[in-house]
């Protein structure tokens, strides 16, 4: 069970350099240090099902898809920064795990957080949830590597991103 939002002084002062937008912050269970953020929500249509009658992988991954855009956008790496400084990010790792079948109709959910920064690369976890149930549906950890497009190579992340990532993951292990 989630604690709630005023739970931790240190979350409100670390949310403080997140912008609003998308926010809706809360720490997770035994770990009030970790922040996890809404990056999406939507539901699934019958053309994401597939011959078992449930939502076919492409669309899990559409949908963590998504949500690393959104998650990218809270941390500054927004599209308009990308297209200006012709800078990208690249997923070079990703694993994900389905836990239970997501079914047409249902409503879904994608909460993410951030695990590890480096100069270059951030690495974060998606939770999928039914909205309805609050089941995990699957969970997409990834590593992203920031890049400049022109050159195609890996550049550090700028340090206001790395500040509200490190203001989002704050319990360095």
């Amino acid at each position: 069970m989630r604690q709630p939002r005023d739970a931790s002084q240190h979350l409100m002062r670390a949310l403080s350099v997140v912008p609003d937008k998308l926010r809706n912050a809360a720490p997770i269970a035994g770990k009030e240090e970790i922040v996890d953020i809404t990056t999406y929500i939507g539901s699934v249509y019958p053309w994401h099902c597939d011959h078992m009658g449930h939502m076919n992988i492409m669309w899990y991954v559409s949908k963590f898809d998504e949500a690393n855009w959104n998650l990218f956008g809270v941390l500054g790496l927004s599209p308009s920064y990308m297209r200006s400084e012709s800078r990208g990010m690249a997923a070079v790792q990703q694993n994900i795990t389905y836990r239970q079948e997501a079914l047409p109709g249902d409503l879904v959910e994608v909460r993410s957080r951030v695990i590890e920064i480096t100069d270059k690369s951030i690495r974060f976890v998606h939770e999928m949830r039914n909205r309805e149930t609050s089941a995990v549906l699957a969970t997409c950890e990834l590593i992203g590597v920031h890049l400049d497009r022109a050159n195609r190579k890996a550049v550090s992340l700028p340090c206001d991103v790395k500040e509200r990532a490190e203001a989002i993951f704050s319990g360095h292990q």
